[in-house]
């Protein structure tokens, strides 16, 4: 996770973000406090959950507004693997730091790391997993297609660490592509919870829940209304005592009972107040990149 200490929404994002809503500007600075504020609440409880956390600072002074979303530039994988993102945004570009890759191998056992940066010479994106939503069991990848998530890095992804890719269209109520697969899909061990309304093709949704259900999970269908208050935008951790499900407060109070029995089946509902953050256009989701590596000791 990363810490920001001047945390803003990003207006070079905010053209395909609809989730994203500006900050006054006489208010800069207060935004920023309470977005630190929040970061630093969300790793206490997540730590006192016994989660491991790598909390990095970003001091703003590579002018990285988006830095609290570092799920999108990097992910780990089982077998020791690193993928590094090309970005759609050139501020989001410069989020990329060599001293978390460094840490991973110090504290991993890391085998490669494969960088897909380059791809960005050529218009090409792929923003990590908040393109792609992972079902590391079978090995899909599910992926909205848009701006920030190319069909030809898709395969290449997919080529190199062995996920099938599962390739979608969006649509908001303004028809627009969502711009990334995680606010709208959240894939758990026992359990799923996708945004069926916002996939206009009922076939691709139907085969959506259908790959799901294969796998012998739950499948929690989320409104568009849900999905507004970022009830996708969840990740399933390990803690002390069990899985838990991490999401923020306006998600989970979005969640009806039924659907939150169905989650605490088998993980606990572990609510992070994060709404500064969420100004972003992203929630805890995207605040968190999960490792997958073995530990060196």
């Amino acid at each position: 996770m990363i810490r920001p200490h001047k945390f803003a929404p990003n207006p070079e994002t905010a053209a395909d973000n609809a989730f994203q809503r500006p900050a006054a500007r006489e208010a800069a600075q207060s935004v920023a406090a309470a977005a630190h504020r929040e970061v630093t609440a969300a790793v206490e409880r997540l730590q006192a959950e016994g989660v491991r956390v790598h909390l990095f600072e970003d001091h703003g002074d590579r002018d990285t507004p988006d830095s609290v979303f570092p799920n999108n530039w990097f992910s780990t994988h089982p077998g020791g693997h690193i993928a590094i993102y090309s970005m759609y945004s050139p501020s989001r570009r410069r989020e990329r730091r060599a001293d978390v890759i460094e840490m991973l191998k110090s504290e991993y056992r890391v085998q490669d790391v494969i960088d897909y940066s380059g791809l960005e010479q050529d218009g090409l994106f792929l923003e990590g997993t908040g393109a792609m939503v992972f079902d590391h069991l079978a090995r899909v990848a599910y992926t909205a297609r848009s701006n920030r998530a190319d069909p030809a890095a898709l395969e290449r992804f997919s080529t190199h660490f062995n996920f099938e890719p599962m390739l979608f269209d969006t649509a908001d109520e303004a028809g627009k592509p969502i711009y990334h697969t995680n606010v709208l899909m959240c894939v758990a061990t026992e359990f799923a919870m996708v945004g069926f309304d916002m996939i206009p093709d009922a076939r691709r949704a139907a085969d959506i829940r259908a790959r799901l259900q294969e796998s012998g999970r739950a499948v929690i269908a989320l409104s568009a209304a849900q999905i507004a208050e970022f009830a996708g935008n969840a990740i399933e951790l390990s803690g002390r005592d069990g899985r838990i499900l991490a999401l923020s407060q306006r998600a989970c109070d979005s969640l009806s009972r039924q659907q939150k029995a169905v989650i605490e089946g088998s993980a606990r509902l572990v609510p992070l107040s994060v709404p500064t953050v969420e100004m972003a256009g992203g929630s805890v989701r995207c605040m968190i990149a999960g490792i997958h590596l073995s530990p060196r000791y």
